[in-house]
Order: C-alpha cells, then sequence, then structure tokens
C-alpha cells in the first residue's frame, strides 16, 4: 500500500510543527511520498513566506537592492530558525546565493513564490531521510504556461520508480526549457494529487490544521459537526456553494483514477478527518452531508403569457444574459414565468444593458428585480433515500421566520436549492442545521 501525503503551510511553519509532521510520516511505512508547502504563519500577525517572498522579488523588480537584500535575509532566518529547531547539520547558503542572483536577473515572479516549496521541501528530505526531487523536473507545463498532465504522469512515474521514498515540492512545475510556472490556486493541493496518481497511491492524505469538513459554517454554527464521507459529487456542490474545500484541479486527478482523499489534522492526527470517495454504501450519519452558501445576488423574474409554448424562450433570455458576459446561477420557472439567477455585483452595472436585451430577444410582457437575496444548498446523499426532506426544510425555515423566495432540486435528489433574503441567510443556516443535525426529527 502507498500513501502520498501533502502538508500544508501551518502543518510546517515552525521546527515544532516539522516535528510532528515528522512522527506522523515515521509513524506509518505506507507513507512514502511526501509533499511539502511553504511556511505558513506560525502566529496571527506573521507573515506566510511565499508573502515575504513575492514582496522580495517586488523590490528586485523594482532595483531597490538596498531593501532587497535584507528582505531576504529575513526569509533566510525563517529557514535557519527551523533548521537549528530540528537540530540539521545543514545550510541553504548556496541556494540563496543562486535566489538572490535569479531575483536580480529577474527570473520572474512564478520563480521567486516557489522557493518557498522548494527550500522547505530540501529541509524535509534531509529531516526524514528521503530524496528529494525538485518539482521543476517532473511537473511540466506547456509553451502556454498550461499544465500538461500527460507529459508530467510519464516524467514523474518513471522517477517515483526510482525513490522508494521521496519529498516533491508543491504548488510549481516548469516548462520544457526549465521556466519554472506556478499553479493559480490551491498549488500544493494540486501537485499532491498529481503524484498519487502518478504513483497509483491507494490513499492520498491532505494535511491541514482542521480535522476534515464541517457540516456548516462554523462562524455561523458554533462546533458544527464533522463530516466523515463525503462524495466527489458532493464536495461539488458544496463547493460550488461557496464552501472552503479543495480546489477542483486538486480532485480532477486522484478521482479520474479512484482514489480516495482523507483530509487530516497535523494538530490532533489521531481524528478521523474526512473520506472523499467517489462512491459509498456507508449510509450517512445524517440525511445531510453539507450546507453551504452565498449572499449577494439579484433575481430576474421575467413574465409572458404562453412562454411555455414558445419554441427557444428560455435561450433568448439566456443570451441577453451571455450578450454582456454574465453568468447564471439557477433558473427556476413556471408556465408564464422564468427567473434567472445572477450574482448582483456583477449585475448591477450592466443592468440596463440586460434588460434592454431581454426586451429585444425575449419580448416580455414584464420584467422585476429582486436584489439581495442569499442562495443556499442542502447536500446530501441521504437525501435521495429519505422521505419529506423538502417539507422538513420548509417547516424549519417557517418555525424561524424566514421567507423562502426560490427553491430548486435538481433531477439527482443530491441537492436542495433555496432563496431567501440576505438578512435572513444565518437564520436560514441555523434552523436547517438544527432540525437535521441537532434535533434529526
Amino acid at each position: 500500500m502507498v500513501k502520498v501525503v501533502k502538508f500544508g503551510g501551518s502543518s510546517l511553519a515552525s521546527a515544532e510543527q516539522f516535528r510532528k509532521v515528522g512522527d506522523i510520516i515515521r509513524a506509518d511505512a505506507k507513507r512514502r511520498y511526501v509533499v511539502p508547502s511553504a511556511p505558513g504563519k506560525r502566529h496571527k500577525n506573521d507573515t506566510k513566506v511565499t508573502d515575504m517572498l513575492y514582496s522580495c522579488y517586488a523590490l528586485a523588480e523594482a532595483g531597490d537592492e538596498e531593501n532587497m537584500k535584507p528582505a531576504l535575509r529575513k526569509i533566510r532566518a525563517r529557514y535557519n530558525e527551523i533548521m537549528n529547531g530540528l537540530k540539521l547539520k545543514m545550510t541553504l547558503d548556496d541556494e540563496f546565493k543562486i535566489i538572490e542572483e535569479n531575483f536580480r536577473k529577474k527570473a520572474g515572479i512564478d520563480y521567486a513564490a516557489s522557493r518557498g516549496e522548494y527550500l522547505n521541501g530540501i529541509i524535509m528530505a534531509n529531516y526524514l531521510g528521503f530524496d528529494f526531487i525538485d518539482a521543476a523536473e517532473v511537473i511540466r507545463f506547456d509553451r502556454n504556461g498550461d499544465f500538461d498532465a500527460e507529459t508530467t504522469n510519464q516524467i514523474l512515474r518513471e522517477r517515483l520508480k526510482k525513490s522508494e521514498r521521496a519529498v516533491i515540492p508543491g504548488f510549481y512545475g516548469a516548462k520544457e526549457n526549465g521556466a519554472v510556472v506556478t499553479f493559480s490556486r490551491g498549488g500544493s493541493d494540486i501537485t499532491g494529487s498529481i503524484v498519487a496518481k502518478a504513483c497509483k497511491a491507494d490513499l492520498y492524505e491532505n494535511w491541514t490544521d482542521v480535522s476534515g469538513f464541517l457540516i456548516a459554517d462554523p462562524r455561523i454554527i458554533k462546533d458544527p459537526k464533522g463530516i466523515k464521507v463525503i462524495t466527489y459529487k458532493e464536495l461539488r456542490e458544496l463547493s460550488y456553494m461557496g464552501a472552503t474545500v479543495l480546489h477542483e484541479d486538486a480532485i480532477f486527478p486522484v478521482r479520474k483514477e479512484g482514489i480516495p482523499i482523507n483530509i487530516k489534522n497535523t494538530n490532533a492526527p489521531e481524528d478521523h478527518g474526512t473520506y472523499i470517495v467517489e462512491s459509498t454504501c456507508q449510509k450517512p450519519e445524517y440525511t445531510i452531508t453539507g450546507i453551504a452558501g452565498k449572499k449577494g445576488f439579484v433575481a430576474v423574474n421575467i413574465e409572458k403569457d404562453m412562454m411555455n409554448s414558445e419554441i427557444g424562450f428560455g435561450r433568448k433570455v439566456l443570451a441577453a444574459f451571455e450578450e454582456n458576459d454574465i453568468s447564471f446561477e439557477h433558473t427556476p420557472s413556471g408556465i408564464d414565468t422564468f427567473t434567472v439567477f445572477v450574482h448582483q455585483e456583477e449585475f448591477e452595472g450592466k443592468e440596463q444593458s440586460v434588460l434592454s436585451a431581454l426586451h429585444r430577444l425575449a419580448e416580455p410582457d414584464s420584467i422585476d428585480l429582486e436584489a439581495d437575496l442569499a442562495l443556499i444548498a442542502v447536500v446530501g446523499r441521504g437525501m435521495k433515500s429519505t422521505r419529506g426532506t423538502a417539507g422538513r426544510i420548509f417547516s424549519a425555515l417557517a418555525h424561524a421566520n424566514v421567507n423562502v423566495k426560490m427553491i430548486d432540486q435538481g433531477s439527482s435528489e443530491l441537492n436542495i436549492i433555496i432563496g431567501v433574503h440576505n438578512d435572513d441567510f444565518e437564520n436560514a443556516i441555523k434552523a436547517i442545521y438544527d432540525i437535521f443535525v441537532e434535533t434529526q426529527l
């Protein structure tokens, strides 16, 4: 069995955190490939190393040699603190000489940002006694700077065959000419997923500072319950509606290979965490898996007699939004009504142009706008086999004096989308959480 383990910046922010990570890796011989992030914040008012590198490179680009050198020394001090704390007999002097030289040569912002992971990878490999594999040698981007999955998989798979245990820094790769390129979002998570695919891992463990995903936002619900198992489809629904989860690019490589992901807590390694799987026959603990939502939507309500018999009416309506480069979220409809939910911030500056296009293309009887709305997604594979889920939601919201503006359920019965006023957003989530999790009526 092979496990790929990725550790986030908070897990590697200090020597103390490094020791925790070392204990976790050594506790399981199956944890053979490690993907580290750059050092994160040690405390609330601290600065991430990646942000320090961005600032330092900006000084280099501006030709501010006087301030660039002290900024680089501060970054060096962060790594020296970690190495000294781990009592490692190593130095990064040569590496920092190269970095300073490349900063002067203006090697690029991606190169600068990637050095945090690169240096942390060298330290991690030395600390564990693992091989170090520079991601620039095995993670390939094409000439346009787009990730080349096929070439990467071939190169990385062959390279990993030569290493029983290795550290591969996250967040970056390189073009064929050696120019460093970083992933735009969730970089180290993506690298971990790519490595898991290449070595055909049995499990991809993603270690962070939380014990997996929660059923609801802890800023709204006090101490919400955790999610033990979630499917990729459920995760997609929750992330689409604003839940803070793994970026899609970090999920796709392992999802395609059927490799499960386990989100774990570096500071509480004994916690179960959350398993992300393709499918499962395990009955969920609650009818719902999670609740997520966003504020700031506008409902564009279009009315037209006999619209249901007019071929192409929906296309004409949506074309008005397409003309103005506005994407839509949901389109609930009735016999003579058609509603389009769009982001308010995106819509406000173009509303008159959209209304004009709607009249020109769809010739409606009337158009009404309703702003300051929120959308809430109630997601769960358990809803399909449970009667009365929508009724329970309505009952809970009515009891909380929340007026429902829209309800939409997909054919998969995996989620129910509810529209409410922005002011009712928090109360609505509390009411839904209470009836499905706290009281479980």
